[in-house]
Order: C-alpha cells, then sequence, then structure tokens
C-alpha cells in the first residue's frame, strides 16, 4: 500500500493556532514516512500565550516559527501568512510536495492549487476537519490515530481506554463497499488484484482511509477482519518478497455492500 516517494523533499507548514502541540512527535515521524522534510514551519502569534507549549518544543524538532500578528480581532492572519509562505516555496521548485498540518478548510484551496502544479499534497488534522480540505489533499492523516498514547498510570487506564475507543472508527458497509468496488477495479479477469494496487486506489478515492482509523496498523488484517475477502501470498521471482492479492468472494461489482 505504500507509494515509493521516500525521496520527496517536503515542505511541512503547521498552521499554530489550530494544532495541539501534544501531537508533534508523532506527527514528525509520520511525515517522514513519505519524504524528507526539508522546510518545517510554524505559523503563529508568539505574543500570546496558548502557543507556550509549542515554544517548548520547537529546537527539538528544528521547526522554525513564523510570527504572525492577529491585525484584526475575528480574522485569522495566520491562514494568510501560511498560504502566501506557501505559493512562495512552490515558485522557488525545490519542493516535491507539501504537509499542510491544519483541521482549518481555509487550506482547501491551497491543497488544490498545490496539487495543479504537481505537488503530493498530505494533510494532517484531528477529525473535526472539514471533508472539503480532505478530499483536496492525495493523503490525509488523522492526528487521534497516530497519537500515542502516554504510559497508563493505574488511576488513568479507563480516561485512556475511552479515548482510544473514540479515536478507532467501525467498519461501516461504506468502507466494505469501497474495497470491495476497489478489488474489483483493480482485478485481473481471475479477480485476483494485487493490494498495493487496491491500497492506492483506495486512497485515491478516500483520500483519509487509512487502516489505523479502524484499529489496524496495514490494509491486510483489516480486510482480513471483515471475512468478505480472499488473500494470498504469491512468491516472486529471484526474491523472498512475497507479493499479497485480494479477491472479492462475491465478484459483483459494489453487490451489497454488507454480503
Amino acid at each position: 500500500m505504500k507509494e515509493n516517494i521516500k525521496d520527496l523533499n517536503l515542505a511541512v507548514l503547521i498552521d499554530g493556532d489550530n494544532i495541539p502541540s501534544k501531537y508533534i512527535k508523532e506527527m514528525m515521524e509520520e511525515v517522514a514516512k513519505y519524504g524528507v522534510p526539508s522546510i518545517k514551519r510554524i505559523y503563529g502569534d508568539w505574543t500570546k500565550p496558548h502557543l507556550s507549549k509549542w515554544k517548548n518544543i520547537l529546537l527539538d524538532h528544528a521547526i522554525q516559527p513564523i510570527q504572525q500578528y492577529g491585525y484584526t480581532q475575528g480574522k485569522n492572519a495566520t491562514d494568510s501568512a501560511m498560504i502566501i509562505d506557501a505559493m512562495d516555496i512552490l515558485y522557488a521548485g525545490k519542493t516535491d510536495g507539501f504537509c499542510l498540518v491544519s483541521s482549518d478548510s481555509d487550506f482547501t484551496r491551497l491543497a488544490t492549487r498545490l496539487r495543479e502544479s504537481s505537488q503530493k499534497v498530505i494533510g494532517i488534522g484531528e477529525q473535526k476537519t472539514p471533508e472539503p480540505f480532505i478530499a483536496a489533499c492525495d493523503k490525509f492523516i488523522y492526528l487521534e490515530i497516530l497519537h500515542e498514547e502516554e504510559e497508563e498510570e493505574t488511576k488513568k487506564v479507563s480516561t485512556n481506554r475511552k479515548q482510544q475507543k473514540k479515536a478507532v472508527q467501525k467498519v461501516t458497509p461504506q468502507v466494505i463497499k469501497l474495497i470491495k468496488t476497489s478489488i474489483y477495479d483493480c482485478a485481473e479477469d481471475d479477480g485476483w488484484a494485487f493490494l498495493g494496487d487496491v491500497g492506492s486506489l483506495i486512497n485515491k478515492k478516500q483520500p483519509n482511509f487509512d487502516p489505523r482509523n479502524f484499529g489496524f496498523y496495514k490494509l491486510t488484517p483489516l480486510i482480513d477482519s471483515i471475512g468478505q475477502f480472499e488473500i494470498e501470498q504469491r512468491e516472486t521471482p529471484n526474491s523472498r518478497v512475497k507479493h499479497i492479492y485480494v479477491k472479492n468472494k462475491s465478484r459483483s461489482r459494489g453487490q451489497g455492500a454488507g454480503n
């Protein structure tokens, strides 16, 4: 399911007014899976007390803070500064993609514009992120899924479990139908489809699709848990690597997602 994009030069732009600092470690580790974060900037009004937690961790991750005053009450000047910087970076021609870290729909047009210029756009935000921004990205990742819970103390076990249950989504009939139709679209005449192709197509159809949203680290165990698909590992010539293929137990396209 992984794409071969680890050599991409990425510009990581963070909306500091919109994203909690507690996600920084897992967020930067996730970005590293997709490429090299050659530019790392975070935007906000650093004179405001609510950004104090960010100040303590920026040096640890080599993130450059960009000061942006709020000129008018009720208007988010941070968004404008981030958008202007993104376009300057785009025209400099030194990046292959952008990682836009925000839960704000105001960056929807920016994501669309960057993709029009053949830039890979990865969105990262909380589960409250509006659908238009998610759809405008090539890939969208929820911060709640990335966030590793702190070591459970005796008094916090029940609280942590409640938070985990809230973050993990249920596998709905719509999700099953998405997987089924994607397998059908990628399948050869015998009905079998290479799992890597299926995963890539699913992400194109639904950028925020991630097995971790459903409590699985990989697509294979998620598909296996549903019980409506056949899974087969195949040897590859002159290699120890095995490729995984999947097949709908019922080959009718989109047939009863719950069947």
